[in-house]
């Protein structure tokens, strides 16, 4: 509970300083700032400062306050006492992954010359391995995890899979951080692709693991027996 709370301290902390750091940066930044970058990491879109320098930060904000509230919404929610501690190392990560990209889009506006790709892809990557290392302590809920109608029908199926999915998260933050390490746009891409097929596969997964489950505990057919006419 103390670690969930110096995690919660924290997350505030990073939020604080992002909206300090709009309020710096507003009269610093010129009036046309890069508010999207291609996958070579160059800019490729441009907009004003409200939405270069503010968006992201409401979005930070929101974003936080909506996974502090998801639990009152949950007909699961007595199972988030169970997993506090990685519930909030998932909000705090998001939110260092926003506050990095925040920071170097404004130093970008501010002249900077730095790769987007080069710097955000590993912090991507760092996210995923965060999820993938606390995938398997999560516990049933209709709002965080793998959340296929097997996995909330099963706990079996929820484990399995979980424990499964934490390795393919890890697996695939590896890639998409070695690929922004090494300004790999090809490996980058590919990466994307196989985590999506993997989430693919992990669904289908849940879904065969509940189905031997439900095989197992299915009750004995009941064969009809013939009598003899007359008894």
């Amino acid at each position: 509970m103390e670690r969930g709370w110096r995690l919660e301290w924290l997350s505030w902390f990073i939020l604080g300083g992002m909206f300090i750091a709009a309020a710096i940066a507003w009269s610093r930044v010129p009036a046309q700032m890069p508010v999207h970058w291609g996958i070579d990491g160059r800019p490729d879109r441009y907009g004003g400062r409200l939405e270069g320098v503010l968006l992201l930060p409401i979005v930070a904000l929101a974003l936080y306050g909506g996974l502090r509230l998801l639990p009152r919404f949950d007909p699961r929610r007595a199972n988030y006492a169970q997993f506090a501690g990685p519930y909030a190392l998932i909000r705090f990560a998001t939110l260092v992954l926003l506050a990095e990209i925040y920071g170097v889009s404004i130093a970008t506006a501010l002249g900077f010359p730095i790769n987007m790709t080069r710097v955000v892809a590993p912090a991507v990557g760092l996210l995923l391995i965060v999820l993938g290392g606390v995938m398997g302590k999560l516990r049933p809920s209709w709002f965080v995890g793998i959340r296929t109608p097997w996995t909330l029908t099963s706990a079996r199926s929820w484990g399995k899979t979980h424990r499964l999915g934490g390795w393919v998260f890890i697996v695939a933050g590896l890639v998409m951080a070695l690929a922004g390490l090494l300004d790999l746009s090809a490996l980058l891409l590919a990466g994307l692709a196989g985590l999506i097929v993997a989430l693919v596969g992990l669904w289908l997964y849940s879904y065969l693991v509940w189905r031997d489950e439900s095989g197992a505990n299915a009750p004995p057919a009941v064969h009809s027996v013939d009598h003899p006419e007359g008894l």
